[in-house]
């Protein structure tokens, strides 16, 4: 059966666990299960440490990437997503995809006989997810033991964090402005994942004993023309060394990248000794290794 990774629930705890510690093991381990294969890293979206981290994690596995940009692939524009889909399940063992619309994700897995592996969608982020509980793991302690803050909008990237905490049995606490918040609806089905979960409006009491604090940028790609109104928006939920201080003794920062000092952080914060950004960006590339290897059938 292909093994598809579009969002963190298309794993189990036991499942995410293991992959978890096949990303701290290094490359020689896994072996090459992707050796003489191709995998097809496609990017709707530009990135800097999805492209670096996916591309060097399929030589790790032995694999030959072939990036390719979506104008050169035209998702319903060239052709359909499933013609798509069906063509390049019969040149790589995986497939890769950062899109826009989730959907697209969904359409390509309906027909493929390769795993699809989600790169980033407007719905999940789950290898940057896989990759803070690694960051998380090694530089604070296991998740079950752990409070993690998310401050800001309930976006993709605070989707998958919040899927991966809960899986893993830690407490997730989330400060959204309102309009930008997880409806109640969304909570309970995180907490149904086996944590703990809680909201407030109030970024302060959102961090309040948070042992790691998360943010993103305020405004991702697709969104500049509401630059001006979510900046007003956001602005009491800029990590600040003041709001860190409100989280637990020793509490550390971590941020997905890019990131715009004076606006979602400050640059105390962000370039300060309690952040962890580089090492998170860094561990991108240990979680797609792990990720691919893991949906190859390798690495186990």
């Amino acid at each position: 059966m292909t093994r598809h990774f579009l969002d963190i629930t298309d794993v189990n705890a036991a499942e995410l666990t293991a992959l978890i510690d096949a990303a701290k093991r290094p490359s020689e381990d896994l072996g090459r299960p992707l050796a003489a294969k191709g995998v097809a890293l496609i990017f709707e979206k530009p990135s800097n440490r999805t492209r670096h981290s996916s591309e060097m994690a399929v030589v790790q596995l032995g694999g030959h990437p072939v990036y390719t940009r979506g104008e050169e692939i035209g998702f319903d524009v060239r052709e359909s997503v499933e013609d798509i889909g069906r063509i390049l399940a019969g040149y790589h063992a995986i497939v890769a995809v950062r899109v826009f619309s989730h959907s697209t994700l969904q359409r390509l897995a309906a027909v493929s006989d390769a795993p699809i592996v989600n790169l980033l969608s407007d719905h999940s982020h789950p290898l940057q997810a896989c990759a803070d509980v690694l960051t998380m793991q090694q530089h604070v302690g296991p998740i079950s033991d752990l409070r993690v803050a998310w401050l800001g909008d309930y976006n993709n990237v605070a989707r998958s964090l919040g899927e991966a905490v809960c899986l893993l049995g830690g407490s997730m606490s989330f400060g959204c402005p309102e309009g930008f918040a997880p409806e109640s609806a969304e909570l309970s089905r995180l907490s149904s994942l086996g944590g703990s979960v809680s909201y407030d409006i109030d970024p302060a009491v959102a961090v309040t004993g948070a042992d790691v604090i998360h943010t993103d940028t305020w405004v991702s790609m697709g969104q500049e023309s509401d630059a001006a109104a979510r900046h007003k928006v956001f602005v009491p939920y800029g990590v600040t060394e003041q709001l860190m201080m409100k989280a637990s003794k020793g509490a550390k920062f971590m941020h997905c990248m890019p990131a715009h000092r004076g606006e979602e952080v400050s640059a105390e914060v962000f370039d300060g000794p309690r952040s962890l950004v580089i090492e998170q960006g860094h561990n991108r590339m240990h979680a797609a290794r792990a990720v691919f290897a893991f949906v190859s059938g390798g690495g186990k």
